[in-house]
C-alpha cells in the first residue's frame, strides 16, 4: 500500500497509469468493434479513452520545462555520443509538450484560430525524433555492454561452451551470428534496465509511425504498444533500479 500512495503522489506516476488505461481502452476497443452485442461497451471505453487523453494533457503542462532543464543537464555529460543523443532527445521532448500544451488550449476554447491537424503532426514529428535519438542511445549503450563483455576472458569461456554444446546451430547458422546474439543476450540480461528501455522506445515508436503515415498499422498494434510501453513505464517507476541511467 505505501508503494501505491508513493507512486500515485507522483505526477509522473499518476500520468503512467491514465496512459496506461488510454491504451488499454484502445487496445480493447479495437478486439470488440466488429461485435454489435457490445457497441455500448465500446462506446465507453472511447469515452473514457478520450477523457484519459485529455487528464495527461493537463498533467503534462509543466513538462515543457522539466525537458528544457534535462537538456541543460545532459549538455554536461562527458560522452560526446550520450551528450548529442540526449540533449536533442530532451530538446525535441521539450518542442512536443509544447505542441501538446497548445492543442490541450484550443480543445478548451483557450486558443480557436490554429489548424489542429498541422499542430498535431507537428507533435508527432517531435515525438518521433525524440524516440529515435532515445533508440540511438540505446543502441550505443548495448554497443559499448557487447564490447566490454566480449573482452571478458569468463565470458569466452561461456560462448565457447554454448558452440560446442549445440553443434546442429552452429552448423545451421553462421557461428558468428550465433555467438553474436549469444553475446547480445547476455549483455541484456545483465543489466535490464537497458533492455526495458530499448523495449519500450520500440513499442514507443509504433505511435507516431501510424500518426506520420511513415508505416501505417492499425488501432489494436497502436493500442497494444501503447499499453506495453505504459506498463514498462509504470514498472520503471516503481523500481528506480530498472531506469537506465543517464
Amino acid at each position: 500500500m505505501d508503494t501505491f500512495i508513493s507512486f500515485t503522489n507522483q505526477s509522473q506516476g499518476r500520468d503512467r497509469i491514465f496512459r496506461a488505461t488510454q491504451y488499454a481502452c484502445a487496445f480493447a476497443k479495437y478486439l470488440m468493434r466488429n461485435e454489435a452485442k457490445r457497441k455500448e461497451l465500446v462506446k465507453k471505453l472511447q469515452n473514457l479513452e478520450s477523457n484519459m487523453s485529455s487528464g495527461r494533457k493537463l498533467l503534462r503542462l509543466g513538462n515543457t520545462v522539466n525537458s528544457i532543464h534535462a537538456a541543460k543537464s545532459t549538455l554536461h555529460i562527458s560522452d560526446p555520443v550520450l551528450r548529442f543523443c540526449l540533449t536533442v532527445a530532451n530538446l525535441n521532448r521539450a518542442l512536443y509538450f509544447i505542441c501538446d500544451n497548445i492543442l490541450w488550449a484550443r480543445s478548451i476554447g483557450l486558443i480557436r484560430e490554429i489548424n489542429k491537424e498541422s499542430w498535431s503532426l507537428n507533435a508527432s514529428r517531435f515525438y518521433f525524433l525524440s524516440l529515435v535519438m532515445n533508440l540511438t542511445r540505446d543502441a550505443y549503450v548495448i554497443a559499448q555492454l557487447m564490447m566490454q563483455r566480449s573482452q571478458d576472458r569468463h565470458y569466452q569461456q561461456k560462448v565457447s561452451q554454448h558452440l560446442s554444446e549445440s553443434p546442429d546451430v552452429a552448423c545451421v547458422i553462421v557461428p558468428q551470428l550465433d555467438a553474436f546474439l549469444f553475446l547480445l543476450i547476455e549483455s541484456l540480461k545483465s543489466h535490464p534496465s537497458v533492455a526495458l528501455d530499448t523495449l519500450k522506445n520500440v513499442c514507443d515508436l509504433f505511435i507516431p509511425l501510424d500518426r506520420l503515415g511513415v508505416y501505417q498499422t492499425n488501432a489494436g498494434v497502436v493500442g497494444f504498444c501503447g499499453l506495453v510501453s505504459s506498463l514498462l513505464g509504470i514498472l520503471s517507476v516503481l523500481r528506480p533500479n530498472l531506469k537506465i541511467k543517464p
